[in-house]
């Protein structure tokens, strides 16, 4: 893959909910060039513990007008709570390279007791593995860990490093995630 500076991304994070909420959670999507500025925004709404998030992102892509993208960018693989993204299927349907960032490695044995509560254990379970191995980047002396699928590992990491401009976050998921609380609370808070 050939990664320019103005690369086209997209980038998902959801807007918060009380626990024990009931529902839909906003989903924003936001449409960069690189990590330098923002060229558009889509947005969806996705079922709290649901099982729709990675057709709602499928079917937004599908129709948006920025026909340019080049990569799928998540703020991790879960949203609305337990609802999950199959990073595989994302790819298979949309043939974009999908990339998730996390600040923190998931300690899978205490997520795996946390969703055997939930139904469709299984279905849940086939997109934590197909989301695959973390892999660590060191970006302003501190670590982050990234999940792939269509991008080598140093792919990955130089998209990380072109569009982390001003945090440890890349620009695409910190202002997806701005956005989506600031619609939900009326106000931006917080860390992507």
């Amino acid at each position: 893959m050939i990664i320019k500076e103005e690369i086209r991304i997209l980038g998902w994070d959801d807007g918060s909910f009380h626990k024990g909420e009931k529902g839909k959670v906003i989903l924003v999507g936001t449409i960069f060039r690189g990590g330098s500025f923002m060229d558009g925004m889509l947005k969806t709404e996705i079922k709290i513990d649901g099982l729709d998030a990675t057709m709602k992102i499928v079917k937004a892509v599908k129709k948006t007008k920025h026909k340019d993208l080049r990569v799928i960018m998540l703020g991790g693989i879960t949203f609305g709570g337990f609802n999950f993204v199959n990073i595989k299927e994302l790819y298979r349907k949309t043939g974009l390279p999908v990339l998730v960032v996390i600040r923190r490695k998931t300690n899978m044995k205490k997520f795996r007791e946390a969703m055997k509560r939930l139904p469709d254990f299984e279905k849940r379970w086939e997109s934590v593995e197909n989301a695959g191995d973390f892999f660590r980047i060191l970006l302003k002396g501190k670590g982050i860990y990234f999940q792939k699928t269509g991008l080598t590992e140093e792919e990955a990491k130089k998209i990380i490093k072109l569009t982390a401009r001003r945090g440890l976050i890349p620009e695409p998921l910190r202002v997806a995630h701005l956005i989506a609380s600031g619609i939900v609370k009326g106000e931006s808070i917080g860390r992507a």
